[in-house]
């Protein structure tokens, strides 16, 4: 499962994943990050096992922590089909199906790449 960490002002210099890894034993891959001297935004994937133990984690540490369950919405009345967002997606989260486009929204990191490129505006990321 993808989780979505906001990481406050204050507490974005120390060690938050690190620690967190020490703590629950978990196995986390960061998908993206984007990180500066005063704020940061990462997408982790965590183990299904192990995800309501690593969010309680980060959230006693300060993180506010949101599940990415369904990163992004495609809305199927603007849709026309037209696959920009299979060119542009870097993890490959769009595919056609016969001929139709499907979403495996596991494979969303949330940049955003598939928003901007959609010529109909039929994309939407989840942001809470």
């Amino acid at each position: 499962m993808k989780l979505m960490l906001h990481v406050a002002p204050g507490i974005v210099r120390y060690p938050l994943i690190a620690s967190v890894i020490l703590e629950t034993s978990a196995l986390v891959n960061i998908e993206r990050a984007s990180i500066d001297a005063v704020s940061g935004e990462i997408v982790l994937e965590v183990p299904s096992e192990k995800c309501t133990e690593v969010k309680e984690a980060f959230e006693r540490r300060g993180v506010r922590v949101v599940p990415l369950e369904i990163p992004v919405i495609r809305d199927e009345n603007e849709c026309v089909h037209c696959g920009a967002c299979i060119s542009i997606c870097p993890t490959a989260t769009f595919r056609f199906e016969d001929w139709l486009l499907v979403a495996d929204s596991g494979k969303c990191i949330q940049c955003g790449a598939c928003v901007v490129g959609c010529p109909q505006r039929a994309l939407k990321l989840v942001l809470k």
